[in-house]
Order: C-alpha cells, then sequence, then structure tokens
C-alpha cells in the first residue's frame, strides 16, 4: 500500500474513531502522537485538520450533493470518507488530481463498508469533482 494511501487509511481511523467517541479529532490525533502510537505519515494529519478546518463547508457540500441520504443516514464510515474525499478535492494538496481522491475514497469504501458504498460514494465525489471550480470559489 502506497504511503499516501496508509495515510488516508489512517485518518479515517482518527476521524471515525473520534466520532464514536464524541471527541475532537485533532486533539485525537495529538494525543496519539504524544503516545508515540500517531501516523508517521504527515499527510494523516494534514487530513485530519484538514477535514476539522472546513468540516462545516464540507458537511454543506454532503448534504447538497447526496441525494435523499441525510448526513446521519450514512454509514459513519461512508460519511468520513466522503469528508476526506470532498477535502482533498476542494482543499487538498496540488499534487493530488481528484480521479486519485476520487479513487482513493472508492478503495477504502469497497474494504470497509458496505456492498452500495462504492457507487454512492463514486457518484457523490464525482459530482463534486465536476462542480469543483464552482464549489472552490464558493468556499
Amino acid at each position: 500500500m502506497a504511503a499516501r494511501s496508509k495515510a488516508r487509511k489512517r485518518a479515517l481511523d482518527v476521524l471515525f474513531a473520534s466520532e464514536l467517541r464524541s471527541e475532537d479529532p485533532v486533539v485525537a490525533l495529538e494525543s496519539a502522537i504524544a503516545a508515540g502510537e500517531g501516523p508517521t505519515n504527515d499527510y494523516t494529519a494534514t487530513l485530519v485538520r484538514g477535514v476539522v478546518e472546513h468540516r462545516e463547508r464540507i458537511d454543506e457540500v454532503l448534504t447538497t450533493y447526496s441525494k435523499g441520504w441525510t448526513l446521519s443516514r450514512m454509514p459513519a464510515v461512508d460519511r468520513n470518507v466522503l469528508r476526506i474525499g470532498v477535502y482533498e478535492l476542494l482543499w487538498g494538496d496540488a499534487d493530488v488530481p481528484g480521479t486519485v481522491a476520487v479513487s482513493e475514497a472508492l478503495h477504502l469504501v469497497q474494504d470497509l463498508s458496505t456492498d452500495e458504498s462504492p457507487t454512492f460514494v463514486n457518484g457523490l465525489l464525482g459530482a463534486v469533482m465536476k462542480d469543483r471550480d464552482t464549489l472552490v470559489q464558493s468556499s
């Protein structure tokens, strides 16, 4: 598994666990780092901090683009994978093409979520990627 793929998986772990425990993901990340259990790839921290920083706008985008699904109705894994994907599409490193961000999100949900999740995640992130320029301007 490539370093960035591992970083995305670890960021998902932090975001997912933090949500279940109702704790701040950045605090959880920093605690893990301080305890020597944290991620060794800086990209994990970039993703967690980026999702937290832009969470309100990310959730607005997800709510707008998820036809018939509320955030609370989505499986927690899907919701957090989508948050990472939207962050990467709208605010992420310029060296990560949108197609890579979508593909990586698909790999995560294929491995960790429901059978229907890849289609849902692909459709939602594909629509966000298509409207990326408009969304970036309005953020």
